[in-house]
């Protein structure tokens, strides 16, 4: 991104600010996805980051390369935010009187998953990492970020980056292991947590 337009985001250019949004939109997504596990929590991930750094757009450094490190760290807080949201509307919903009509949604939810088994495996790999690996596995493996650029998105040094990487792509190849193999993993564990790089813009 040339310093021109940095400087136009931050000054509120409205056709700057799409720009930034055509750019990068698919990229929040599909780091949003990665965290969550779900389309639509993904698609509202994506609206509250960029209304966020609407809000936020005078922190955008004048200076720099790809803004794409701000923008999944804009991301990975909104995740956050919506997650402890989620569990503050579930407890609340568990303290209302119980109606035995409720709807079971497990079916519908179930028909929108392509690969069910496989989907189901990496999940519950993915949950026994702790929030602060998978949010680092999904900067540094899924979206491509270097240590460096992971950090900046963090507010992390580098060396706690590295340090968390390797303890969850470590963990994912003991969870992703089929149940009659031993030992570990075969080939390069990247390979564990299944979907390519994106590339950085």
């Amino acid at each position: 991104m040339d310093t021109n337009l940095r400087k136009r985001i931050r000054a509120g250019d409205h056709g700057a600010f799409a720009e930034l949004f055509d750019a990068y939109a698919r990229s929040v997504y599909n780091h949003a996805f990665r965290l969550t596990g779900e389309w639509s929590t993904a698609e509202d991930v994506v609206s509250l980051t960029f209304l966020e750094a609407w809000r936020l757009r005078e922190r955008l450094d004048e200076e720099g390369g790809s803004p794409r490190p701000w923008l999944l760290g804009i991301a990975t807080n909104v995740t956050r935010n919506l997650r402890r949201a989620t569990r503050r509307h579930v407890a609340a919903v568990a303290r209302l009187p119980r109606d035995e009509s409720v709807r079971d949604f497990a079916d519908e939810v179930a028909d929108r998953i392509d690969d069910a088994a496989q989907l189901a495996l990496v999940r519950t790999a993915l949950a026994e990492l702790r929030r602060a690996e998978r949010e680092v596995l999904a900067l540094c493996v899924w979206s491509g970020l270097d240590y460096r650029a992971a950090a900046e998105a963090l507010g992390v040094p580098v060396g706690t980056v590295r340090s968390r990487l390797s303890r969850a792509r470590t963990k994912l190849a003991k969870y992703m292991e089929p149940p009659h193999q031993g030992g570990q993993m075969n080939g390069d564990r990247g390979t564990a947590v299944g979907p390519t790089k994106e590339g950085n813009r």
